[in-house]
């Protein structure tokens, strides 16, 4: 059994809703185990031009399916929760989005498929729901904790506790 950490995340629609949903389904496929989910962050669009932030949350799984397999099982849900596929390379928005973040402490590097995710270091909307769950974690690819890579964040993007952000 792995343990893995996924990042969710939706910024279209009830986007609370939508992670909910991506949640129960993650947890009614066989082969995984729902074991605590991060408060909710609502955070600023990383790396895209969008007027409508983010809801993010990290779910801490157990899972015997294969890295393989769990990305198409997170593909299926994104899918079936009405994410579209985009044919552009950038970022659009979307129902949800998850993203496996680690697997265990594996390293894998396959043109579909990159674990640890290849721009986790860089986000703040998945270091904060991180930092919650393991912030000693050691990053098998930095070999920096979560909490070390997140005080290493030059230019973080905003990442507030759901409902606490203020519009002004």
């Amino acid at each position: 059994m792995a343990i893995v950490y996924l990042s969710l995340g939706s910024n279209c629609g009830d986007r609370i809703g939508f992670i909910q949903q991506a949640t129960g389904l993650l947890g009614s496929v066989d082969g995984i185990t729902l074991i605590r989910t991060s408060a909710f962050y609502e955070t600023e669009p990383w790396n895209m031009e969008s007027e409508n932030w983010f809801v993010n949350a990290v779910v801490e799984v157990k899972t015997a399916l294969s890295p393989r397999h769990l990305l198409e099982e997170c593909q299926r849900i994104e899918k079936q929760l009405g994410r579209k596929t985009n044919t552009d390379k950038g970022y659009s928005d979307r129902t949800i989005d998850i993203d496996i973040l680690f697997y265990n402490k594996d390293i894998i590097n396959e043109p579909d498929l990159i674990i640890p995710h290849k721009f986790l270091h860089l986000r703040a909307f998945t270091l904060v729901p991180l930092l919650e769950l393991i912030p000693n974690f050691e990053h098998p690819v930095l070999h920096k904790t979560i909490t070390e890579i997140h005080s290493d964040l030059e230019n973080p993007e905003m990442v507030f506790l759901y409902g606490t952000r203020v519009e002004i």
